[in-house]
């Protein structure tokens, strides 16, 4: 049986966590599953340094924090006789939500003149938390960051939810020695995520939780933060997935393991030092776009604002701390850093700011410090320049782009690299991308203290209303994107904007457009896009062959070998390879036959399975689904566009009479690994 986790409870470095259950003998261990299924019936009381759970009359489990964190084994104590080795405290550190390291401490010389920039951070373990983008995070999606400001209201970027970044810009690759510890963490880990794929989320308790956190923490005391912080979100998405939480994705999981995995087989690139070090900049004027709520799931929130310099290059400021998603609305009004407090808010929202002495990342976020001034400009609306260059981009060859940046390793991403500026319709069945598809629009995050949720659905009940869109890519829903900002044209003609997540719409905020979906109404002053298909044209949807291919990825991992040994058959190799996808048939009858592989030896005893083997079937099928959905959904989206209206003299072509949609023509693209597909991939 499964619950949901217990709310109030902080966050718990993985160390400390993963330290609770080694401590109990073999015979509590076993019961380690049933006691986590009754942590959510302890009631939770707030204490002056942390809170106090009880579990009946006599007994309590106090966990003290420490900038939000429970970073010490000390700070978690249980008044039973059998403390520290005893089934409550293993119980409530198993059921908190996982403090993700994070893999790159910020380093703004400006603030912290002795900073090394070129330092190794990963060699001094640190508690906090962190996440891969913005959101649901992003979310992306961390711990209390080094000083980067002077005092507060300094709107410094301390957000934990970005990944790794990029080295410093001219420093050169760093030298990367990899040491006998080095290579027994990247070991322990390799065994400890393998046993995760292996056994699946069904099979995946709190023990084998607890042995991948252990290799997570010696992988970081090695130095190797990047493989650290990917298997502390793997063992955050198991305890979401085990709790049945309503945010967990499936997916995410497929593409974290397949990342980790990926990952050990390059001992250079895990071994590699990162660090996100901020550099002194020349002034900077940048243009607002857009504020965005963060919540992470490991116990942070804020909001990070978007802004634009003239060459084109995407910025962020971003305030982050420890708090639920109420914090994340007030963190919106945190000034800009220099002192010309303008909230971020207001900056998103049309507003524009001039930065001398600025600090930046290489990735684009804007740092904070003593040298820093800031003073208010002269902002712009989306539909003015210079800001409207962003919404004549074709949508397809901005869904290319983003999904190329999802595709690079997390220290080389560039700040909303993953962003896409679309115009369009709301109609009946999505929204209709000026110059592309129709598309569902989804809320980011669908926490009630946001107001995502809320507001699409309002603006799903205006059929012909005409928007300017900011919203994120989705890799693996071709036919959806993640809605983050919008604007359109108000009652008496006036311009509204607003940040979805931020601001609460009602009916009188958007003019009535009649109870039919009635006539495309592109926006006043739009780009000059070519119109896309009619309002009944179907979203872009991936082969049939392709999406089986990526269940059964997805498939393993929820239930690891044994369920992708039993339904394994023949059929999806044959069909992947009828419809030309002949890497992505030897990918899955590489993946059956490593699953249902148990070799006997020559007295006919059962040989123990190649759990390495299975492993890398697995991560070659999940790269392909991915590689090839990378390929073949901005062609979806690109054979949406109509072709240029025939000269009159000239005949008209005929109508193609394949059955293949949209996709058709996108297989014969060549894949990742494979000549171009001679034949037409059918699709649903």
């Amino acid at each position: 049986m499964t619950t949901n986790p217990s709310p109030g409870l902080p966050p718990v470095a993985a160390e400390v966590a993963a330290g609770a259950l080694e401590l109990l003998p073999a015979r509590l261990r076993k019961r380690a599953d049933a006691a986590l299924a009754k942590v959510p019936g302890w009631p939770v009381e707030t204490t002056p340094d942390g809170v106090r759970i009880r579990v009946d009359e006599d007994t309590s489990v106090t966990l003290r924090t420490s900038d939000g964190v429970v970073a010490h084994p000390d700070d978690a104590v249980c008044g039973c006789l059998l403390a520290p080795a005893c089934l409550h405290r293993a119980a409530v550190l198993s059921s908190a939500p996982i403090a993700e390291p994070t893999a790159d401490p910020i380093a703004d010389p400006i603030a912290d003149p002795t900073a090394d920039p070129t330092a190794d951070p990963a060699a001094v373990p640190t508690a906090g938390t962190g996440r891969d983008g913005p959101g649901r995070t992003q979310g992306g999606d961390g711990p209390a960051s080094p000083p980067d400001g002077d005092g507060p209201g300094a709107a410094v970027d301390k957000d934990p939810t970005a990944g790794p970044a990029a080295r410093t810009e001219g420093s050169g690759p760093p030298a990367v020695l990899l040491t006998p510890a080095r290579a027994a963490a990247l070991a322990a880990l390799r065994a400890a995520t393998t046993a995760v794929l292996a056994g699946g989320v069904t099979g995946t308790g709190a023990v084998h939780r607890a042995e991948l956190l252990h290799a997570a923490h010696s992988a970081r005391l090695a130095g190797l933060p990047l493989p650290a912080a990917a298997a502390v979100r793997i063992a955050r998405l198991l305890g979401e997935a085990r709790s049945d939480d309503p945010a967990f994705r499936l997916s995410e999981l497929s593409a974290e393991l397949a990342g980790l995995l990926g990952l050990l087989r390059r001992p250079t690139d895990a071994a590699a030092p990162v660090r996100r070090s901020y550099q002194p900049a020349k002034p900077l004027r940048l243009q607002g776009l857009f504020t965005e709520p963060v919540v992470t799931a490991s116990g942070y929130a804020g909001a990070t604002a978007y802004g634009i310099a003239p060459d084109g290059v995407l910025h962020t400021v971003s305030d982050i701390a420890p708090g639920g998603p109420e914090r994340a609305v007030q963190a919106a009004g945190t000034p800009l850093p220099g002192g010309c407090a303008l909230p971020l808010r207001e900056w998103g929202d049309g507003g524009a700011v001039i930065l001398t002495g600025p600090t930046v990342s290489p990735d684009g976020r804007i740092g904070g410090g003593s040298r820093v001034r800031s003073v208010r400009a002269a902002g712009a609306r989306w539909h003015e320049q210079p800001l409207d260059a962003l919404w004549r981009r074709p949508p397809a060859e901005q869904l290319a782009r983003a999904l190329d940046w999802l595709a690079e390793p997390a220290g080389s991403r560039p700040a909303g690299g993953d962003l896409l500026f679309l115009t369009g319709t709301v109609t009946a069945r999505g929204f209709r991308v000026t110059g592309g598809p129709v598309v569902r629009l989804l809320a980011p995050d669908e926490r009630p203290e946001l107001a995502y949720a809320e507001n699409l659905r309002l603006l799903a009940s205006r059929p012909g209303l005409g928007l300017w869109l900011i919203a994120r890519a989705v890799a693996d829903r071709p036919g959806a994107v993640r809605a983050l900002a919008a604007a359109w044209t108000g009652h008496d003609g006036e311009r509204v904007r607003v940040d979805l997540g931020l601001r609460r719409l009602n009916r009188s905020h958007i003019p009535a457009t009649g109870p039919g979906p009635g006539p495309a109404q592109e926006p006043e002053a739009g780009p000059a896009q070519p119109a896309g298909p009619g309002p009944g044209a179907a979203p872009p949807v991936l082969p049939m062959e392709l999406e089986l291919l990526r269940r059964a990825v997805d498939r393993t991992v929820a239930g690891g070998r044994a369920v992708t040994a039993a339904s394994a058959d023949g059929e999806l190799p044959r069909r992947l390879a009828a419809a030309g996808l002949t890497t992505g048939a030897e990918c899955a009858r590489a993946l059956a036959e490593t699953a249902a592989d148990r070799r006997h030896d020559a007295l006919g005893r059962l040989l123990p399975a190649d759990p390495g083997a299975f492993a890398t079937a697995w991560l070659a099928a999940a790269v392909y689904a991915s590689a090839a959905a990378r390929s073949l959904i901005p062609a979806a989206w690109a054979s949406h566009t109509p072709e240029p209206a025939p000269e009159p003299d000239a005949a008209p072509e005929p109508a193609p009479t394949t059955s293949g949609g949209p996709l058709a023509a996108a297989a014969t693209t060549a894949l990742p690994g494979q000549e171009a597909n001679r034949s037409a991939l059918p699709c649903v």
